[in-house]
């Protein structure tokens, strides 16, 4: 298939000048004299630079990625169909059916877009993320920098030691039962020939400790919603994570609270901003 940059560039001005920055968490500002977003607004909601959106608008980009195509779509607000024409028209296959499965709920997102003053991210049953707030990246890192099975938080926890370190370590047998529990529940609901089933297939592979928890067939419906995160510069910060699932119960959307007044609300306020640095700073580099 061949990149329409003429119809590939009116096609993302189109979409960018229909949102709002109240529709993606953002203030309108008393200086904005026009409707719809800044390419710099969609630049960061993207994770991407102002000049790869501009000259992409412009009819003079490179072909996108599949990934960073992924990436325009959630920041968007693509529906299934908007994001199958958006892959079309750069030149690629639509995702597959069960591809879709990555494309943020619509009613999910517009609580997420306001809730940029705390960590909250969205992720599908498999613990791929799909969305997230400043604070979320800040804590979690950056979901976008992640590809294949490395985007299942479950699959990194048994296949990269590195990712255990967003939770204190007396907490690390807790939560491995907890990935492997929902891991097959989610099998359960999907079937064998599902991407849940082919983590459990590559992770019975590569994880003896995987092996031994999937083995005690362990499901459970719900984990207490006490739970706590580790920052390298702000410490173990004790936290609330409340779920709030999609009607199909395909997706989920996480937020983590603390108390407010307490020394654990004051690093979450932080995190916020750390995070939005980081944004800022990778979309500057793209």
């Amino acid at each position: 298939m061949s990149m329409d940059r003429e119809q590939l560039a009116d096609f993302l001005r189109t979409r960018r000048e229909a949102l709002q920055p109240e529709d993606v968490g953002l203030p309108r500002g008393p200086r904005r004299r026009t409707g719809g977003l800044r390419r710099e607004e969609v630049a960061v909601l993207c994770g991407m630079s102002a000049d790869y959106v501009g000259r992409l608008e412009q009819r003079r980009g490179p072909q996108p990625s599949e990934q960073m195509l992924a990436a325009i779509a959630r920041g968007l607000r693509l529906t299934h169909a908007e994001r199958d024409h958006l892959f079309r028209l750069a030149g690629h296959h639509a995702p597959a059916a069960e591809g879709r499965g990555d494309l943020v709920s619509p009613a999910l997102l517009r609580v997420l877009d306001r809730l940029q003053d705390t960590p909250a991210q969205v992720i599908t049953s498999t613990a791929e993320v799909l969305a997230q707030t400043p604070g979320a990246i800040a804590v979690f890192g950056d979901a976008n920098e992640r590809e294949g099975l490395d985007r299942s938080t479950i699959y990194r926890w048994f296949t990269d030691p590195g990712s255990r370190e967003v939770y204190p370590s007396e907490d690390h047998p807790q939560r491995a039962r907890d990935f492997v529990a929902d891991l097959r529940a989610a099998v359960g609901v999907s079937g064998r020939a599902s991407r849940a089933a082919r983590i459990a297939d590559e992770l019975l592979q590569r994880s003896p400790e995987f092996g031994a928890l999937w083995a005690a067939h362990e499901v459970r419906s719900k984990h207490s919603t006490d739970k706590r995160i580790r920052h390298p510069e702000l410490g173990v910060i004790a936290v609330q994570c409340q779920v709030l699932h999609d009607l199909d119960r395909a997706q989920m959307l996480l937020v983590f609270t603390a108390t407010p007044g307490t020394a654990d609300a004051d690093k979450l306020a932080l995190l916020s901003v750390i995070g939005r640095q980081r944004m800022s700073a990778r979309a500057g580099d793209s």
